[in-house]
């Protein structure tokens, strides 16, 4: 199979089972959002800890 016929499948899937979802369970979608902006906001955290000055991050 070529692949970008591979591809256009996959797509064409992957839109199905969104809808699919979405129609399933309409909520999920904001749970997902919320665990995406609480998990970057997680790693800035851990970032900027990281990287102040005077930890041992820092002094290497």
């Amino acid at each position: 199979m070529h692949p970008d016929i591979h591809l256009a499948l996959h797509h064409a899937r992957a839109a199905d089972l969104r809808a699919e979802a979405d129609v399933l369970h309409p909520a999920a979608r904001n749970r997902h959002g919320l665990r995406t902006r609480l998990g970057w906001t997680l790693v800035e955290v851990g970032l900027r800890l990281a990287t102040r000055p005077g930890t041992a991050a820092a002094a290497h």
